[in-house]
């Protein structure tokens, strides 16, 4: 009877599809929604009628559905991209109903906090799944960011490589200079800024795993001299340091130290230092919605992450530090390439990590995250930047 009403409920729901085709095959029965068409199309099966109910618990609900196996669609990206085109129309409706909905999850605690404690276990949670994992899906570099293609036939390796050399030139980066890093992934960005510019660097991460790796890869490329890593949480950071940089880290923060992280890159720049910030952001529209509201990506994928807008940003920067963006560009473009690749690749690698370990179900769920991600910025609900940050002695 649950199954049957909510079969009704979604039913109606999908005959007012305007951005997209989907097909849904449940048995012997195919029912059609949306244009005929349309650009974006895709065909759901159902392999079992609690799927009904699935969409009835918004993202947490269709992820664990997927990962489960109670539906199967032939292109997840456009699947999602069809309902992110379809929820932009909704987003006001949706305001009214997840204000309250946010809320109550957070009184409830269903959204991990990252407390010292709640920030280990929450990194600890994805980023200590196995080096192997990683190594199997990103470039050799093994940067868990977005790239930046310098043309559309550049290979992953080329696009990291290239996002680097931004990153080092936007630094202005010299022997001269001590760049900490907040975030160090498995060591890429220290490594190639050392031997790039001859700058010192000292980076830091509460990832047990990557801290192994990143201090093996520092030793074997002959930088210890000029490479600290570090497993301490950025609050605990002490020194002062004439340039910072931390990339795809922020969403790991949690909406409720936003503050106290730009406050504490405030306090550990110098007086004439700059920081580039990379960011994964979401619109300012829709912030105040998703802020602390329980998803399948806070929940499944990145216990405690929240999303940054660019104007939360700007108001950080504002309210607790001195200093002023002078730079900023949006790579969101950048994006979809990469994650196609990290899918392409991963899949690649599905039979040896399967060998380690790796169940069906993970499988399902890394599939669930990479595409839907790669769909939010295909569609632009969320977006990724780059941001120069200078404290007024800067020149």
């Amino acid at each position: 009877m649950r199954d049957a009403l909510a079969r009704a409920g979604v039913g109606a729901v999908l005959g007012r599809v305007g951005q997209g085709r989907i097909d849904v095959i449940e048995g012997a029965r195919e029912r059609s929604y949306g244009p005929s068409d349309a650009e974006l199309r895709a065909t759901v099966t159902i392999n079992d009628p609690a799927a009904w109910r699935d969409p009835l618990h918004g993202s947490v609900g269709l992820g664990e559905g997927y990962v489960d196996g109670r539906w199967e669609t032939d292109d997840l990206v456009a699947l999602i991209q069809i309902a992110a085109r379809e929820l932009r129309e909704m987003d006001g409706i949706r305001g009214a109903v997840a204000r309250p909905r946010a809320i109550w999850h957070r009184l409830r605690g269903l959204v991990p906090e990252n407390t010292r404690p709640g920030a280990r276990r929450n990194i600890s949670a994805h980023y200590d799944l196995g080096n192997d994992l990683f190594a199997s899906f990103l470039d050799e570099r093994m940067m868990y960011s977005c790239a930046y293609f310098p043309d559309a036939a550049a290979s992953l390796e080329l696009a990291q490589l290239a996002k680097l050399d931004r990153i080092c030139d936007r630094l202005r980066l010299g022997p001269e200079n001590h760049l900490l890093e907040i975030g160090t992934g498995w060591g890429g960005l220290a490594i190639h800024a050392a031997r790039r510019s001859g700058c010192r660097v000292t980076t830091t991460t509460i990832s047990r795993e990557q801290f192994e790796l990143a201090r093996q890869r520092v030793r074997d490329a002959g930088l210890t001299d000029q490479v600290t890593v570090l497993l301490q949480d950025y609050r605990d950071l002490e020194g002062r340091f004439d340039r910072l940089v931390s990339i795809e880290m922020i969403e790991a923060v949690g909406w409720q130290y936003f503050d106290d992280y730009f406050r504490r890159c405030d306090e550990l720049l110098s007086d004439d230092g700059l920081m580039l910030l990379q960011a994964i952001t979401i619109d300012d529209s829709i912030y105040e919605i998703e802020k602390g509201a329980k998803s399948f990506a806070n929940t499944h994928v990145f216990p405690g992450g929240c999303l940054p807008s660019q104007g939360l940003i700007t108001g950080c920067l504002e309210r607790v530090t001195s200093m002023k963006q002078v730079w900023v560009d949006d790579i969101t473009a950048h994006y979809p390439p990469t994650l196609a690749a990290w899918r392409g690749r991963f899949f690649d690698a599905w039979e040896r990590l399967r060998e380690r370990g790796y169940d069906e179900r993970f499988r399902r769920l890394w599939d669930f995250y990479l595409s839907s991600s790669e769909a939010g910025f295909r569609e632009r609900r969320i977006g990724d930047v780059q941001a120069l940050f200078a404290k007024p002695g800067a020149r």
